[in-house]
């Protein structure tokens, strides 16, 4: 246990393949971002002045030596036995910054593989795909593996106008509330119920520093209607779906439609951004538009003492933090680690559930 307590969970880094110790010696600061839109970035703030082959102190890291622009890096973070890669990606720019009467600080920052994508503009048309159909298609053009598993309808004719890759993906995935990300070179588009990931207890007091909840009904319905016309059938087109969408994935307790009736009476949304031409159509955007509403019925902002395995889709248990919000049925949207000398690692989450007062 003393040898646990004593061990260093300071990251350590790599690039291009080789361990780096000068930049854990030398980092002020380290800020890895990652949601459930994709894209996992990296800041990582350095002293800019040091030793260098024996020479007096001189600006360093701006030579290429060590960081450059595309080269790979990968940080890892944790005590022994509990580290891991919490960042794989390329070096996108670089810093120098000067402040009156302090040292200059070097500041890095780099991207994952979905940089490419966010680099890829183009103008293009899908035909007989699903959204999962077209994930797949991207990701070869980019060189990626790719692992889809997306609810979704096949569409007749989809159009990319003008948009970057990752952008035209995130409205896909938007459209269905599918996720994206990237890993290990697979390009990952999949439903929350397919994505699978880490499972975390967190006790108020304990591990969790400090954590802020809220159940809101502001953007709570009933059901959502969407509609369209169905020109080969001469045919309107109709569906709505209600809190039966929600609630295959509450795990106990009342759901924000449950609660929004019982409260305000009935409350009906439209979705009219988009025009279904088939019912199929209309039947998923109504279903992913009330699933949309309904995860965020209850939110969790927080902070924890370092939790390295925390990441995107990492299913919560959360502890001595109230009735309504105690439990499990807590999914992670957004994972942001730091590190800084002195606070050490913290792990800021922000998680989502669809129910208050699960209690289990």
């Amino acid at each position: 246990m003393t040898d646990q307590l004593l061990a260093s969970a300071a990251p350590v880094f790599k690039v291009d393949g080789q361990a780096r110790g000068e930049l854990a010696r030398d980092l002020v600061g380290l800020e890895i971002d990652e949601t459930t839109r994709g894209l996992r970035t990296l800041v990582a703030r350095l002293v800019g002045v040091g030793p260098h082959r024996g020479a007096a102190e001189e600006l360093q890291y701006l030579d290429g030596e060590i960081v450059d622009f595309g080269k790979q890096i990968e940080v890892t973070i944790g005590v022994p036995g509990e580290e891991r890669n919490v960042f794989a990606g390329r070096v996108s720019a670089l810093e120098v910054d000067f402040a009156d009467g302090g040292e200059p600080h070097v500041v890095v920052f780099a991207e994952d593989d979905l940089m490419k994508l966010r680099m890829t503009r183009r103008m293009r048309t899908y035909e007989q795909m699903s959204d999962a159909d077209i994930a797949a298609a991207v990701a070869s053009e980019h060189g990626l593996n790719s692992d889809t598993d997306a609810d979704g309808p096949t569409y007749d004719r989809i159009q990319q106008l003008n948009q970057s890759d990752l952008a035209f993906l995130r409205d896909r995935a938007d459209q269905i509330q599918a996720e994206l990300w990237c890993e290990d070179g697979t390009l990952y588009f999949k439903s929350r119920a397919n994505r699978t990931a880490t499972s975390l207890t967190l006790v108020n007091g304990g591990d969790l520093e400090s954590v802020r909840l809220r159940a809101d009904l502001a953007h709570q319905r009933s059901k959502v209607t969407v509609t369209g016309y169905d020109a080969d059938q001469r045919a309107t087109i109709e569906e709505e779906f209600g809190g039966d969408a929600i609630q295959a994935e509450a795990t106990g307790g009342q759901t924000g439609p449950d609660v929004l009736e019982r409260a305000l009476g009935e409350r009906v949304s439209w979705r009219v951004r988009e025009t279904p031409i088939i019912g199929e159509e209309a039947m998923y955007w109504a279903r992913a538009e009330m699933l949309r509403r309904g995860r965020r019925f209850a939110t969790a902002d927080g902070t924890t003492h370092g939790s390295p395995s925390m990441v995107v889709g990492s299913k919560l248990v959360l502890e001595r933090v109230g009735a309504p919000f105690e439990g499990d049925g807590w999914y992670v949207t957004r994972v942001h680690h730091t590190y800084d000398l002195e606070r050490g690692h913290r792990t800021h989450f922000y998680a989502e559930r669809p129910t208050i007062g699960s209690g289990s």
